[in-house]
């Protein structure tokens, strides 16, 4: 994901989410609809998520310090999971909270238009948000589906967009259904039972949003194509002739860090390897851009060493599973793609 497309997705989603959050509050003063206090607390958290991804996404900026050698990429991972915090706790938990109290305190709806015109006007609104997140997603998703474009993005924040939109159209669709049966049978109990599930919904989204900011925040690998761009980049078949071992890690969404064993020729001189070496380094660099950071260590190849499973990774159950680890040249298993 460029960063620029994510920005434009933030963006809009600020934009939708403050002016809904305005109008859902004002609709509840007239009208007294919890759902529509759920609703307008919930933009308003959605409102410092954006702001929480586009602070992230400043700091993440930054220039590499003596302390933070590796930079500041991961600042991206670190805010995209305060917002799951956010939602759960500002959104889904009140929203919970409010929609048991006006289950057990039900009161008739007032000045029922308010909270009616709101909602449509919101739901317009975030149409044109998740619109938006929809158009900059797929940019960069390709053939991939949407399960895996959120399960398997390196940048947060699009998948973060996308679902916080998701969960507020399906929340107003709820509220509107909550508000409509509520003025249809005079029973404000069905206005709670609607912010009861609008507050469900949003913890859900939280926990999905946990779950893979969390992954990322642990330390990803490349995905299975880049990783498979790297190796057949690394063995020239002339000085490097195999890759013993190999790990990847973003540490960012936009950098790579590549770390490699290789094998070389035992007759080579210093000179040469040095050479093959840096020759590598530039054809990774040229074949996956974002592999900003890399290292490689020259090794004489051992095949006995290698048949025993010494090399770091190797288990007998996965010999190669997400190493980048060549095999011997009678087996042919693919590194596996780690994902989230």
């Amino acid at each position: 994901m460029s960063a620029s497309g994510g920005t434009k997705a933030i963006v809009a989603a600020l934009a939708a989410n403050l002016s809904i959050a305005v109008a859902k509050f004002v609709a509840f003063l007239f009208s007294g609809s919890s759902s529509m206090l759920a609703e307008s607390v919930h933009s308003l958290a959605d409102s410092g998520n954006q702001g929480l991804l586009l602070l992230g996404g400043k700091k993440a900026k930054r220039e590499a310090t003596p302390e933070h050698p590796f930079g500041y990429g991961r600042e991206r991972y670190i805010y995209a999971f305060l917002v799951s915090i956010v939602l759960f706790s500002v959104g889904g938990m009140f929203a919970v909270y409010e929609g048991y109290e006006k289950i057990k305190h039900p009161h008739e709806i007032e000045a029922w238009y308010w909270p009616v015109g709101v909602l449509i006007f919101a739901i317009i609104a975030e149409l044109f948000s998740f619109r938006t997140a929809i158009k900059e997603s797929n940019q960069t998703r390709g053939d991939r589906s949407w399960t895996e474009f959120v399960r398997r993005s390196k940048a947060p924040e699009l998948p973060v967009v996308l679902l916080e939109d998701l969960g507020a159209l399906v929340g107003l669709v709820l509220a509107l259904g909550g508000v409509g049966l509520a003025l249809a049978t005079g029973n404000g109990v069905w206005d709670g039972i609607g912010t009861l599930c609008i507050g469900v919904l949003l913890i859900l989204i939280a926990i999905v949003l946990a779950v893979e900011t969390k992954s990322l925040l642990l330390g990803e690998s490349a995905g299975l194509e880049d990783v498979e761009k790297i190796k057949a980049s690394v063995v020239d078949g002339d000085t490097v002739t195999r890759i013993i071992h190999m790990r990847t890690l973003h540490l960012g969404p936009e950098e790579l860090l590549v770390a490699a064993k290789i094998a070389v020729r035992h007759d080579e001189t210093a000179a040469e390897v040095a050479d093959a070496i840096n020759a590598a380094e530039n054809r990774i660099r040229d074949a996956v851009p974002i592999a900003r950071v890399i290292y490689l260590e020259p090794d004489i190849y051992n095949a006995e060493a290698a048949a025993t499973g010494t090399n770091p990774g190797r288990t007998a159950e996965a010999p190669y599973a997400g190493t980048g680890e060549s095999p011997a040249p009678d087996e042919s298993p693919a590194p596996k793609d780690s994902g989230h």
